[in-house]
């Protein structure tokens, strides 16, 4: 929520506003890399518990799988979506 207040989703000015975040903002940095970190280190653990799933054998269950899977494939669009924010500059 933070990191929303200063950034402005314009394709000229979004990478301006996320270099505003880490220059100008009070410990805007730290968040963002905090933000930044905390999203690796979720699809970290997202991985492992699909790795565990594998090992045991969750797969037999097709349904609970399925949404498994399906909420694997919602987070990964939805961490492409936060990852061109900055329009690729």
């Amino acid at each position: 929520l933070f990191l929303a207040m200063h950034y402005t989703s314009d394709t000229m000015t979004a990478f301006s506003s996320v270099t505003h975040i880490c220059r100008d903002v009070n410990y805007g940095w730290i968040i963002r890399y905090m933000h930044a970190n905390g999203a690796s280190m979720f699809f970290i653990c997202l991985f492992m518990h699909i790795g565990r799933g594998l090992y045991y054998g969750s797969y037999t269950f097709l349904e609970t799988w399925n949404i498994g899977v399906i909420l694997l494939l919602a987070t990964m669009a939805t961490a492409f979506m936060g990852y061109v924010l900055p329009w690729g500059q």
